[in-house]
């Protein structure tokens, strides 16, 4: 019997052209989600560019920018006389409307947040949608953010839908398929925001959902062994989700042609060296070499408070390491790496890639020159979320693929000022304590990132009948949808409360603990 062949997941395409909108990732996740691949570039990509992407439709994002400016970011005008569909967000409604005839104007009322959408008497792309099945109300709940707003249609467009500020919220050409959306669809604020994006990408694009798990595993597997042949591959295993889901990929493309350098650095969270060399090792038959490095990285830190200097410690000596150990391995040509599609966004240059650098990136290591290796990146084109289910799929623990992010430099910016040993063994403790309370209260999974943090000043305390001196330790849980901004969790008092107690009464040399309240932004998620 022939083997069934399996659809190119690639083969049917959806192009986002990047204005610089905060939320520009999430409509590459909601097409991704809704089946179909897709990419996203600069608005400044050429037209020769885009045909020879060749996409069944184009989605324009939003951006800060405003249309009324003519210095702003345009669409290539060759796209509107191309026989593709077009799908405009916010400003890129904007710049279609205006570059088509229209007209467009900073508005005295502008919408952020939340705001009602009533749907017109043809509404098109939003037909038969409500939104309170209830009540049978057809207006629908949006999330708005905009200054500008379109004052007169071009030539060939309806309304589909609008708001009080709003009097064209959204737009139809339904003859050449030209779409416009002043709210945002991507974001999961907007009700029905994905049906309208699923519908404008396998409906009036045509395209069908070939952008599959099982579809990207087997494309993966096969263009890895293309790639590397009968050569060896190393990767530096971290247990952080995606070099896990790398090890498990390339270890069902290519076997024991791969071998795994894990480095313990000794800023790990407890016990987590014995659960990779667990998972991978001995449940999973990968080739695993674990290097105890504790003394090295602690003995380069000593004495290092800022920063930046320690994650500069922390990734010099992550690649010092693992080339010692991998210029041991014989035949060795590759170098993976977890990279991810957002990754690349950056590195890129889209629009939504040129933000100021707060602070390093948490990933440490990169590809030592002197190792002469090629680099294989099998995840580059995945979302965070399509990472997470592929490692399902292959087999990976729950409690691994969906686990909470975790730094490069591990406890090493938990620990604010200098790393000691005796500052990462009481952080091990009681980050374990508070993560285990947030399992067992079923907080875990419905928070976005938690973890605890060392404060190396010391705070009054009574243990039994004795007066304490010692140190504080601070518990941080967000909520958020695309780490760029970020609420605090509310977790229950009754549940800080018994996490306080348990961590003050099981971990030595704690005499306080503080619950931090603050949103991303001003501050950042991580404390350093």
């Amino acid at each position: 019997m022939a083997a069934a062949v399996v659809p190119d997941p690639h083969a049917e395409r959806i192009l986002i052209l990047d204005f610089g909108s905060q939320y520009t990732q999430l409509i590459g996740r909601a097409v991704r989600e809704a089946g179909v691949y897709c990419e996203i570039h600069s608005c400044e990509m050429s037209f020769a560019r885009i045909c020879a992407f060749n996409p069944a439709g184009v989605i324009l994002s939003g951006g800060p920018d405003t249309v009324t400016e003519e210095a702003t970011d345009r669409a290539p005008l060759e796209l509107f006389d191309w026989d593709r569909p077009l799908l405009g967000i916010c400003y890129g409604m904007q710049a279609m409307a205006a570059q088509l005839g229209g007209a467009v104007e900073t508005s005295d009322h502008r919408e952020y947040g939340f705001a009602r959408i009533t749907p017109s008497s043809t509404p098109g792309l939003l037909r038969e949608l409500r939104g309170d099945e209830a009540t049978s109300n057809s207006a629908l709940e949006v999330w708005m953010s905009h200054g500008d707003r379109v004052t007169s249609l071009p030539e060939g467009f309806s309304v589909m839908a609008a708001s009080p500020n709003a009097p064209f919220a959204a737009i139809a050409d339904e003859r050449r398929r030209f779409y416009g959306l002043q709210f945002h669809p991507e974001v999961t604020h907007t009700i029905h925001g994905r049906e309208i994006l699923s519908r404008f990408v396998r409906q009036i694009c045509g395209c069908s959902a070939q952008w599959t798990s099982e579809n990207i595993i087997h494309t993966i597997t096969e263009d890895v062994r293309d790639q590397v042949g009968t050569d060896q591959v190393i990767l530096g295993l971290s247990g952080g989700v995606d070099s896990s889901v790398v090890a498990a990929l390339l270890h069902r493309a290519i076997g024991n042609q791969l071998t795994c350098i894990f480095v313990d650095n000794g800023l790990l969270r407890l016990n987590e060296g014995d659960e990779v060399m667990a998972t991978f090792s001995k449940h999973l038959g990968v080739r695993v070499m674990r290097i105890d490095a504790e003394a090295r990285f602690l003995d380069a830190l000593c004495g290092v408070a800022d920063p930046e200097e320690k994650r500069k410690i922390i990734g010099r000596v992550f690649i010092d390491v693992f080339q010692d150990e991998a210029k041991k391995i014989a035949g060795s040509r590759w170098l993976a790496q977890g990279t991810i599609y957002p990754d690349v966004i950056e590195s890129a240059g889209t629009k939504s890639g040129k933000a100021k650098v707060i602070k390093s990136h948490h990933n440490v290591g990169g590809l030592p020159e002197s190792l002469h290796l090629s680099l294989l990146e099998p995840l580059k084109e995945l979302f965070k979320d399509e990472v997470r289910r592929i490692g399902i799929e292959l087999g990976l623990p729950r409690e691994l693929v969906f686990r909470h992010p975790f730094p490069g430099p591990g406890l090493g910016v938990r620990i604010l000022g200098e790393v000691r040993k005796e500052y990462a063994d009481i952080l091990r403790q009681a980050d374990a304590i508070y993560l285990e309370e947030l399992h067992r209260n079923d907080l875990y999974d419905e928070t976005s990132q938690a973890f605890a943090v060392f404060l190396p000043v010391r705070s009054v305390g009574v243990v039994g009948d004795n007066r304490a001196y010692e140190y504080v330790i601070a518990l941080r849980a967000v909520e958020t949808i695309d780490f760029m901004t970020a609420n605090w969790k509310h977790i229950p008092y009754d549940v800080l409360a018994h996490i306080s107690t348990r961590i003050i009464n099981e971990v030595r040399g704690i005499s306080r603990v503080t619950y931090d309240i603050s949103g991303k932004p001003p501050a950042t998620i991580e404390w350093e």
